[in-house]
């Protein structure tokens, strides 16, 4: 006899606005427990001194989640000069001081070599692994190890706010695996000073972003009011960036078996037409409800995700 999963099939995203000093996989496990979801998952790993956006996905919506770890974030943070420190921000011992305060000039003439694709190695306390190892562990363990550069992306970086000599705020657009402690401890070196991040929040991540977030405390009370299924965000959300096509009845039962259905040609025109940068992923739609992400080939769609929603 199959065993029985524990908790509700319950299905969708939580756009949330994780708050300070709480940890990703804590913030998970909050929500799922709130829903009392079978599964949970999030979309991009928030650090505990930094607030805002954490997608976290119930149900099917994990099937969905490799899709927006590659996503495109925004953050606004705000670099205090005059102290480096281990980990690169507020929390961490000091390894050197300066009376260097560049200015908001300065800093803005500084910017562009930070913009486009650019070098960056990570910081020692970050979830890279060396060799299986997380580097935090080993940069807390006191391990002597180095971090190689990676190329990462940045479609923006401005200054938002100089609000006095020993703090300025900014904003950055980026790619996977751009890290913003990096660019501080980056930005900071190129104008001869010491600083590190005092305060960090993610305002966005794919089509996840302020508007549609939702702190834990009012998930808690719309839980004693038995109304959290009105802030559960589709399981499609995640795929904004992919096409989507209405399929029959007959169709969504096909693909639902992971079995391929056949394309009329104008569908398979109007599809090329929409699908962008070598990909061939569709999201079948049978009518408001996600049936599978599929690859389109030959005039056919072959299911790759299935997902099984009430």
């Amino acid at each position: 006899m199959a065993r029985r999963k524990k908790g509700d099939a319950i299905s969708g995203w939580i756009c949330l606005d994780k708050p300070y000093d709480f940890g990703s996989t804590q913030a998970v496990g909050k929500v799922r427990w709130l829903f009392n979801a079978q599964k949970a998952g999030h979309a991009g790993t928030l650090d505990p001194l930094a607030t805002g956006i954490l997608p976290i996905a119930l149900g099917e919506a994990t099937k969905t989640v490799p899709f927006m770890m590659d996503a495109d974030k925004t953050y606004r943070f705000t670099l205090e000069w005059g102290r480096s420190t281990t980990t690169l921000d507020r929390e961490g011992e000091t390894t050197a001081t300066s009376d260097v305060r560049p200015s908001r000039e300065q800093v803005e003439a500084a910017l562009p070599a930070f913009i486009g694709e650019i070098q960056q190695v990570p910081p020692n306390y970050s979830a890279v692994k060396v060799d299986g190892e997380r580097a935090y562990d080993l940069a807390r363990a006191g391990e002597d190890f180095e971090l190689a550069a990676r190329t990462i992306k940045v479609h923006a970086l401005r200054v938002s706010a100089a609000p006095d000599a020993d703090h300025i705020e900014l904003e950055m657009e980026c790619g996977k695996g751009a890290y913003v402690r990096s660019i501080v401890r980056d930005l900071a070196e190129a104008l001869g000073a010491c600083a590190h991040v005092s305060q960090l929040r993610r305002t966005r991540v794919g089509p996840f972003g302020e508007d549609r977030a939702i702190t834990l405390e009012n998930l808690e009370n719309l839980s004693h009011k038995a109304a959290l299924p009105e802030v559960l965000l589709p399981v499609e959300t995640a795929l904004d960036d992919i096409p989507a096509l209405a399929v029959t009845a007959e169709d969504a039962f096909r693909l639902a078996q992971g079995r391929p259905i056949v394309l009329v040609p104008r569908q398979v025109e109007t599809l090329k037409a929409r699908l962008s940068g070598g990909s061939r992923l569709v999201s079948a739609m049978d009518g408001d409800r996600l049936v599978a992400l599929a690859e389109m080939r030959a005039g056919r769609l072959n299911p790759v995700r299935v997902f099984i929603q009430a």
